[in-house]
């Protein structure tokens, strides 16, 4: 692998990425500040800290990145929920988002434990 960007788990970050952006579009816009500025923070921390993790050229840094990619995607699914909740997205986008969230999620589980054992 010679990039961040030829990483599956990035490639699918930034879709997700699109699709949070384009969901929360149709937030309140008293939310602008508060909810929509907070999932789209996370959301953007994820690709985020793909790219910078794998750019400073050390595992044990790569690990560090990749594992706080993975808590914002932790804030994020919290994040989702409570849009749901309060209904400011339906079931069916809530259910998109968090089936990519989760494969994302897997993807950087997977990562870091196979940096671990080559670490290690």
């Amino acid at each position: 692998m010679n990039s961040y960007k030829d990483l599956t788990v990035y490639q699918k970050a930034l879709d997700l990425c699109v699709q949070t952006y384009k969901a929360t579009d149709k937030f309140p816009k008293s939310e602008l500040y508060g909810l929509t500025n907070q999932i789209r923070r996370n959301v953007v921390s994820i690709p985020s800290n793909i790219a910078e993790g794998q750019k400073r050229g050390y595992i044990a840094e790569y690990i560090q990145f990749l594992r706080i990619a993975y808590g914002s995607g932790a804030e994020l699914e919290t994040q989702l929920l409570i849009a749901l909740k309060i209904s400011y997205i339906d079931k069916t986008e809530f259910e998109k988002l968090n089936n990519l969230l989760e494969e994302i999620m897997k993807m950087l589980n997977k990562l870091i434990n196979v940096l671990l054992k080559a670490k290690n």
